[in-house]
């Protein structure tokens, strides 16, 4: 059996990168060749969500907007975390031991989450309708 150096695993990694940084540099170099380019002051203005932008882009937001971000944030994190252990669900038993431990322990991390859910409900963060400024 002929026997290689470790580092030779990596080659099929090297190619996979240098084909992805050949291809997306073929896409841009094909738009840039190919495209058509005419610059006006339309495509140099800014242009946000099909309005034209009013005011200074500097303004400030409320507290209100940075804790609904963060919640996001975290119940997202939630999904992340539920989605390996939904894979596995079928084998924990023979993993664990023990036949509902993995159903159990799924549970106690949404009660968790729950709690934070209703935490944050009574806070009224989640309620727009009633606008508390800043909280």
């Amino acid at each position: 059996m002929h026997s290689y150096p470790y580092i030779w695993n990596y080659v099929p990694l090297v190619f996979q990168i240098l084909l992805a940084a050949c291809l997306a540099g073929g896409m841009v170099g094909a738009s840039y060749f190919i495209g058509k380019h005419k610059n006006s002051r339309t495509k140099a203005s800014a242009y946000e969500c099909g309005m034209d932008p009013i005011g200074d882009a500097r303004g400030r937001f409320t507290v209100r907007f940075y804790m609904v971000a963060m919640l996001f944030i975290l119940f997202d994190v939630e999904a992340v975390f539920m989605l390996p252990w939904a894979v596995i669900f079928r084998r924990l038993p023979k993993l664990t031991g023990s036949r509902m431990f993995g159903f159990w322990e799924m549970l106690v991390y949404l009660g968790f989450v729950a709690v934070g859910l209703f935490y944050v409900w009574k806070k009224g963060i989640l309620d727009w309708a009633l606008d508390k400024g800043d909280l």
